[in-house]
């Protein structure tokens, strides 16, 4: 269990720092640079831990019995402190970081952030449920995961900052409860679509 943890703490900060980083400097490619740093994950640390390292991910498979409680919620502590060492690098090389994010991801609390987050997640997480039943072939997860992301945030940018991770969320100063929530229903309510389309 042990390097499970690590494995989601480590891919997590992985994630929370290139996410950072990009923002911080502006990049325009900042969704392809998560689903690829995602997609990554998924090829080096999917045979340990699944490569969530997205609390509203775990949440997810445990919705469909992937996952048990326990080590559910031992991912999440994970996430978070993998998300939390990320802001403090981050932060200590990139003074300007808190301010520019801020200004950048500009979070709000409103039912259409909420919505938005829901909507990209759903389809984020049925690309993932696509891996998790065994009906990508391996040696493809890694891109259908990322490209899963890159597609989610997609939708999500209508009505949201596309963040799709609360974790991620945590580390943007974006820790609300649209940007809480909005993920964790978005992913019950995608795998279980998968789940549902899936099972005769």
């Amino acid at each position: 269990m042990m390097k499970k943890l690590l494995a989601e703490g480590l891919g997590t900060f992985a994630l929370v720092f290139i996410v950072m980083s990009a923002v911080t400097s502006g990049s325009i490619i900042t969704p392809l640079l998560a689903g690829l740093t995602l997609g990554l994950f998924v090829y080096t640390i999917g045979h340990i831990s699944g490569t969530h390292i997205n609390p509203g991910v775990t949440i997810g498979a445990w919705s469909i019995g992937k996952i048990s409680t326990k080590d559910g919620i031992g991912y999440i502590a994970a996430q978070f402190i993998g998300a939390g060492l990320a802001m403090l690098i981050v932060s200590a090389f990139l003074p300007e970081a808190t301010n520019t994010i801020a200004s950048a991801v500009n979070p709000q609390n409103t039912f259409m952030v909420l919505l938005a987050e829901i909507i990209g997640m759903f389809f984020f997480t049925f690309g993932i449920a696509s891996v998790v039943y065994g009906k990508t072939p391996g040696n493809l997860s890694g891109i259908v995961v990322g490209l899963s992301l890159v597609l989610g945030i997609t939708f999500a940018s209508i009505g949201s900052a596309g963040i799709l991770n609360p974790a991620v969320a945590m580390g943007l100063g974006a820790f609300n409860i649209m940007y809480i929530v909005g993920p964790i229903i978005g992913a019950i309510l995608g795998m279980n679509a998968y789940k549902y389309l899936m099972v005769k």
